[in-house]
């Protein structure tokens, strides 16, 4: 049996992780972390990491850049893995992150979705071919409480896009500023926000006369929840190191 701590427990994340975790067989929540939380299943929620009397074998985060410092010192302490959902983070933070990953198990990804993941490697795989040849452009749909922008799925994707092509490529956040024909070395980005949307990102290959478009929609948080209780079963007991869901993937 899995032992799982959730971070962020009293927000729809949390909830969402501890339903899924509770009807697994393979693991459970032993304790919730939430500054604002109060109980509402069969584990108790304590207000700081430091304050669990029980170690979890894996802690899942869903709450805010703010907590990762204490989060990594506990993990780190305590040799816990560190599932990490939370998005909006700095680079000197995911610094810290990679850093942390050299003494304990961290999974790490801008989002806990099977399919974006699998849209990442489509996107690789039409870079390779269309390089070059199609200007390519991101543009990430989310609900107006989004705080981060261009979201950490967006960067991810154009990230993955950018190493394909040797990166050679720089990113172009909207156009309101520049008045120029856009250059051949570019990847757009463009982020909109508004009503209740869970999440679309959309990754468009613009050649001459010929357009390719690959597309991902949310329809629902659950899915980010299901794919961090996957990966927190797959993290435990792993030896150090950076793992993210290709890893997850490759072991399905």
């Amino acid at each position: 049996m899995i032992n799982i701590a959730i971070c962020g427990a009293s927000g729809r994340m949390g909830h969402f992780i501890a339903d899924i975790i509770a009807s697994r067989e393979d693991c459970r929540t032993i304790c919730g972390i939430d500054k604002f939380g109060e109980k509402y299943a069969d584990f108790d929620i304590v207000r700081e990491v430091s304050e669990m009397t029980e170690k979890p074998d894996v802690i899942i985060d869903f709450s805010n850049p703010a907590t990762l410092d204490s989060l990594l010192d506990y993990c780190k302490t305590n040799a816990v893995a560190l599932v990490i959902g939370t998005t909006g983070y700095s680079k000197e933070e995911i610094e810290k992150i990679n850093t942390a990953a050299e003494q304990i198990p961290i999974f790490f990804t801008f989002n806990m979705s099977l399919g974006i993941n699998l849209l990442t490697d489509l996107a690789k795989r039409a870079a390779a071919i269309l390089g070059g040849q199609f200007d390519i452009e991101i543009v990430e749909k989310h609900h107006n409480q989004k705080l981060d922008a261009p979201s950490g799925t967006a960067i991810m994707l154009a990230n993955a896009i950018n190493e394909e092509l040797d990166n050679k490529y720089t990113y172009v956040y909207d156009r309101h500023s520049v008045r120029a024909k856009r250059t051949k070395t570019e990847i757009g980005m463009h982020a909109i926000r508004g009503g209740t949307i869970v999440g679309t990102h959309e990754i468009i290959f613009a050649g001459r006369d010929e357009v390719i478009t690959l597309k991902h929609e949310a329809h629902s948080r659950q899915v980010f929840a299901v794919g961090s209780v996957n990966a927190a079963c797959y993290l435990a007991g792993k030896s150090a190191g950076m793992y993210t869901m290709n890893d997850l993937i490759k072991e399905m």
